[in-house]
């Protein structure tokens, strides 16, 4: 059997996604810029997917832009709004638990004369509005918050932080964070005061290597690419088609029926919450039921020395799962996020995230938690004295 619970770090692709991203490739190949039928016709398809997006997020459709992804998303907006805005003042925010393409893009403006301030979160790894308001000064240009943690699945109390930023009254931008939460909850810029807003393709049975940007309306942002002048200017180059494509289909999808995906998935979190803390040395990480995101969960295991170590033992059985955040894979180092929450020094490195989907199945569960209880006795003789 095979029980994939990486979802965090990408999906599965939708047979219909699958099917549609072949098809323009094959088909309507032509140049979305190009003045004939191939190109009008590949055009079509982009403006499809804008009218998609902006149903889904409540907003017009001129606000959508389309990336090569989450990262992407997230350095256009972040680098692009903060360089929009430094005659204004050069004071930017975020969290100790980002995205590595949130707080690398916050070192690199730190680099070119901004200053930026990392706040902490609380144990359940959430922002507390007050820490936020105590924060924000005069000159503070920024502010970037991540909707749902990837590591931990913690959820932000984004309205408040929004409706809080909007009342300071200094124009300053908000940026969200949706990769983890987009496809999870039905998100209203608008409502919620996010002037950006960052959206991921694999992470909601899209293909890979694309993404959407949230740009509200008369929201300042400077490009941070440059070529020829698609998308406004803001986001050069040729547009990739099928991607678009079969990322607005994969929404449109996932958005179907959202709030019996969502109780169906917190229904197999909580059993998997419930069976792992029965097991000898575990502890889950965060919140957990509604005080969380449906999809994450994340255990420290009392005893193993190194999470990649019961990470392999699992694959070995079929099971897929991460032991942090797939995008800083290639700089190992002990998670932030978990030191941020406070989880003790001897867990830090002995973590594994399990993150689910709609396709997730009971069965996937029941049969992780069997060669779990299995595999840890065995590991944990093995550990070091």
């Amino acid at each position: 059997m095979e029980a994939y619970l990486d979802n965090s770090a990408t999906t599965k692709v939708s047979e219909n996604a699958a099917r549609l991203v072949y098809d323009i490739m094959t088909g309507d190949y032509g140049n979305p810029s190009s003045m004939h039928k191939k190109g009008f016709d590949a055009e079509k398809h982009i403006r499809n997917a804008r009218e998609t997006f902006a149903g889904i997020l409540k907003c017009t459709e001129r606000e959508i832009f389309f990336t090569s992804g989450g990262t992407e998303s997230d350095n256009m907006a972040i680098i692009g709004a903060a360089m929009a805005a430094k005659r204004r003042g050069k004071h930017i925010i975020t969290t100790k638990i980002e995205h590595p393409a949130v707080l690398e893009s916050f070192e690199y403006l730190a680099g070119q004369g901004f200053e930026a301030t990392y706040l902490p979160v609380n144990g359940a790894g959430q922002l507390e509005p007050e820490t936020l308001k105590a924060a924000m000064r005069e000159d503070t240009v920024l502010v970037s918050v991540m909707y749902v943690n990837n590591e931990i699945g913690s959820l932000q109390p984004i309205a408040e932080l929004g409706r809080m930023i909007k009342e300071a009254g200094r124009d300053i931008v908000f940026h969200v964070d949706a990769v983890q939460a987009f496809g999870k909850y039905r998100i209203c810029p608008y409502k919620e005061n996010i002037d950006l807003l960052s959206v991921s393709s694999h992470k909601i049975h899209g293909p890979k290597g694309v993404g959407a940007l949230f740009v509200k309306d008369k929201t300042r942002i400077l490009p941070v690419s440059f070529g020829g002048g698609q998308q406004k200017g803001l986001r050069p180059g040729t547009e990739n088609v099928p991607g678009i494509a079969g990322m607005a289909l994969a929404a449109r999808e996932i958005y179907e029926d959202l709030d019996a995906k969502t109780e169906r998935m917190y229904g197999l979190k909580d059993y998997f919450t419930e069976e792992i803390l029965k097991l000898d040395g575990t502890v889950v990480n965060g919140l957990t039921g509604r005080q969380s995101a449906p999809h994450v969960v994340s255990v420290s295991f009392d005893g193993i020395t190194k999470s990649e170590v019961l990470l392999h033992a699992l694959e070995g059985r079929g099971i897929y799962v991460s032991s942090g955040s797939a995008c800083s894979s290639n700089k190992p180092a002990l998670s932030e996020t978990l030191k941020a929450i406070g989880v003790k020094r001897e867990l830090l490195g002995s973590t594994l995230r399990f993150s689910f989907s709609d396709y997730t199945t009971m069965e996937e569960l029941e049969y992780t938690l069997g060669a779990l209880k299995e595999l840890l006795p065995v590991l944990r003789k093995y550990k070091p004295k």
